[in-house]
C-alpha cells in the first residue's frame, strides 16, 4: 500500500510539472513578432529611432539597455520589474546588489516610452521597449539583429530579494554561472554567448579589483594596467570604469573572446569561460575564431532569454509609467 500511494504520489508530482511546464511554454508561444502590427505599427521605427539618438550620444549606452535587459530577464522573468522604483508600497530592484550604482539607462526606456505612449496609448508594454530596445542597441553597434518576439505584458511586483540571489556575480565560476543559467532554461551554449554581450561596455573597478589584483590566469601587463585605474583598497576607485573588451569596446564582435583565450578578461566570471575546467573551453575558443558562429548563437539566446517567464494574456497590465504600476 505504501508502495502505491508513493507511486501515485510521484503520478502527480510529474502530471504537475508537466502542466507547469506547458504553461510556461503556452506563454511563450503567444508571443510574436508581428503583436503590434495593427495596434502600433509605428512601435520598431520609434524605439529604433529613440535607440540611434541615445547610441550617438554615447555609445556605451547600447550596452547598458542590453544589460539591463538581462538583468529584467534574470529577475521574475522578461517582465519590466527592474525598472520600477522603490515606493512606500514596493521595494524594487534598483538598490539590489548587483543593480546599485551600476544598472543605468532608465532615463532612456522613459523616454521611448512617452514617445511610444503619445502615438499608441496604453497598448505597449516597458517589458517589450525593454527587448526592443536591448536589439536595437546591439545592431548600433555593429552587432546583429533579429526579430523580437513580442506580446509580454509588465508585472505589478519586483523582488530585491530575487536580484540579490538571481543575477551571477562577476566573482562567479563556472560552475556556478552553468547553475544559474540553467535555472532559467538557458544550457552552457547559451551561457557563453550570452557573456559576450561583454564585447561592449564598461566595467566598475569594485568589478574587477580582486580579479586583477588575486588571480593567476591573467596577463601580467594587462593586471598591472588596470591596477592603475583600480586601487588594492575598496573606497575611492570603486567608480572607476574599465572597457570590458578593451580591443574594440564600442563594437559588438567577437573580440571578447579572443581576450578571454589570451588571459584578457576582466572579470573573474569572464576569465572562468576558458581554461578554468568548466567544460564551456570549446565554445570560447570557437567564438574567438569564428565572429559569424558567435553572432548566430547569440540571437538564438537572446530570444530564448527573452522568453523567460513572460506575463501574457490578462495578466500583469501595460503601465503607463514603466517607474509604478498603474
Amino acid at each position: 500500500m505504501a508502495a502505491a500511494a508513493a507511486a501515485l504520489l510521484s503520478l502527480r508530482r510529474a502530471a504537475a510539472a508537466a502542466v507547469a511546464c506547458v504553461l510556461v511554454l503556452g506563454a511563450a508561444a503567444q508571443l510574436s513578432p508581428t503583436f503590434y502590427d495593427g495596434s502600433c505599427p509605428n512601435l520598431q521605427s520609434i524605439v529604433r529611432s529613440a535607440m540611434a539618438a541615445a547610441v550617438q550620444q554615447e555609445a556605451r549606452m547600447g550596452a547598458s539597455i542590453l544589460r539591463l535587459f538581462f538583468h529584467d530577464c534574470f529577475v521574475q522573468g522578461c517582465d519590466a520589474s527592474v525598472l520600477l522604483d522603490d515606493s512606500p508600497t514596493l521595494t524594487g530592484e534598483k538598490n539590489a546588489g548587483p543593480n546599485a550604482n551600476s544598472l543605468r539607462g532608465y532615463e532612456v526606456i522613459d523616454s521611448i516610452k512617452s514617445q511610444v505612449e503619445a502615438a499608441c496609448p496604453g497598448v505597449v508594454s516597458c517589458a517589450d521597449i525593454l527587448a526592443l530596445a536591448a536589439r536595437d542597441g546591439v545592431n548600433l553597434l555593429s552587432g546583429p539583429t533579429w526579430a523580437v518576439q513580442l506580446g509580454r505584458r509588465d508585472t505589478r511586483t519586483a523582488s530585491q530579494a530575487a536580484a540579490n540571489s538571481n543575477l551571477p556575480s562577476p566573482s562567479s565560476n563556472a560552475a556556478t554561472l552553468i547553475s544559474a543559467f540553467a535555472s532559467k532554461g538557458l544550457d552552457s551554449r547559451d551561457l557563453v554567448a550570452l557573456s559576450g554581450a561583454h564585447t561592449v561596455g564598461s566595467a566598475r573597478c569594485a568589478t574587477f579589483r580582486s580579479r586583477v589584483y588575486n588571480d593567476t590566469d591573467i596577463n601580467a601587463g594587462f593586471a598591472a594596467k588596470r591596477r592603475q585605474i583600480c586601487g588594492a583598497q575598496s573606497g575611492g576607485t570603486d567608480g572607476n570604469l574599465a572597457p570590458l573588451d578593451a580591443s574594440s569596446p564600442v563594437r559588438f564582435d567577437n573580440g571578447y573572446f579572443r581576450n578571454v583565450v589570451g588571459q584578457f578578461g576582466l572579470l573573474h566570471s569572464d576569465q572562468e569561460l576558458f581554461g578554468a575546467g568548466g567544460g564551456v573551453d570549446g565554445v570560447t575558443a570557437q567564438y574567438a575564431r569564428n565572429g559569424a558562429a558567435f553572432s548566430r548563437d547569440f540571437v538564438a539566446a537572446m530570444i530564448k532569454m527573452g522568453n523567460i517567464s513572460p506575463l501574457t494574456g490578462s495578466a500583469g497590465e501595460i503601465r503607463s509609467n514603466c517607474r509604478k504600476p498603474n
